[in-house]
């Protein structure tokens, strides 16, 4: 794998610290990076750490596929990852490369990245947790369905463009709560789609040179646009992300038992006596 190449200046500059600042952890919002071109984020570098990683670190298929589609229902595309990266421009795919911080010279990227965030980010929601990197790799059109992730998220484009379609974190016209605890128990992230969302979605154009801050959860799909994209996502967690994954479990622990808990607040602290009695639980395999 090629050796990390150190990067000469800020790869965000201050007017994209200060837009975060602003937003940051609830909003969604358009900022921008000086990520220069990469010898780890070059096709044929991508494609080699798309072969040395396991499979359970890539996700392909094709990339025509509906907004709302089920996971049972995405087909392959027949390709293999490497396959799939190398000829991106015409073989209508959508590729991921999860946790790219298993390989060294990446994590080193990942790293340098997130250290730039440290003064926003942690007086805001503490430590930046469980550092993880994604790379999405995408055909000409593909579509990413409609899902959301459980990390503090800020999406680097550095090829192509494509538009993020974002719904507020937490509100339940576009997620409910039952579908949090499903996710929050295991489940697949992709969630059910209606139409009538469209109305209610905050439209992130991206090109290179762009980013785009993601909350925590919060549901969005991304259309690609007319030209193979490659995008860097870089994610952390927080005291905060975990207390709220921890509040959504333990309702789904009270909705096995008959009972229909409410949505869990925003700021996990409101729910701090739930997530403990969560974590008591779980310590004491009291449920599964």
């Amino acid at each position: 794998m090629t050796m990390h190449q150190p990067i000469a200046r800020a790869v965000f500059p201050a007017e994209t610290l200060e837009r975060m600042d602003a937003l940051y952890p609830l909003q969604a919002g358009l900022l921008h990076h000086r990520l220069p071109d990469h010898p780890l984020l070059s096709i044929e570098a991508l494609a080699r750490l798309g072969e040395s990683l396991p499979a359970s670190q890539v996700e392909y298929n094709p990339g025509e596929v509906p907004i709302g589609v089920l996971p049972q229902d995405i087909p392959s595309n027949g390709l293999s990852i490497g396959e799939t990266i190398r000829t991106i421009d015409t073989n209508r795919s959508w590729a991921v490369l999860k946790n790219i911080e298993s390989d060294d010279a990446y994590r080193v990227l990942l790293l340098d990245l997130l250290a730039e965030l440290k003064n926003v980010v942690e007086p805001r929601t503490g430590a930046m947790l469980t550092p993880q990197g994604f790379i999405f790799i995408s055909s000409p059109g593909s579509i990413t369905p409609f899902h959301f992730d459980p990390e503090h998220n800020i999406l680097l484009q550095l090829q192509g463009t494509k538009v993020m379609n974002v719904w507020p974190a937490g509100d339940e016209r576009f997620a409910h709560r039952v579908e949090h605890e499903r996710y929050h128990t295991g489940g697949h992230r992709n969630l059910p789609w209606e139409e009538a969302y469209r109305e209610g979605a905050q439209q992130v154009p991206l090109g290179p040179g762009d980013a785009v801050l993601m909350p925590v959860m919060a549901p969005h799909f991304v259309a690609n646009g007319d030209a193979p994209s490659i995008s860097l996502s870089i994610t952390w967690r927080s005291e905060w992300s975990y207390r709220e994954s921890e509040a959504h479990a333990a309702n789904a622990a009270l909705r096995r038992m008959g009972l229909d808990p409410r949505m869990p607040p925003r700021w996990p602290s409101y729910a701090w006596a739930k997530t403990i009695g969560w974590r008591i639980v779980r310590r004491l395999k009291i449920v599964d």
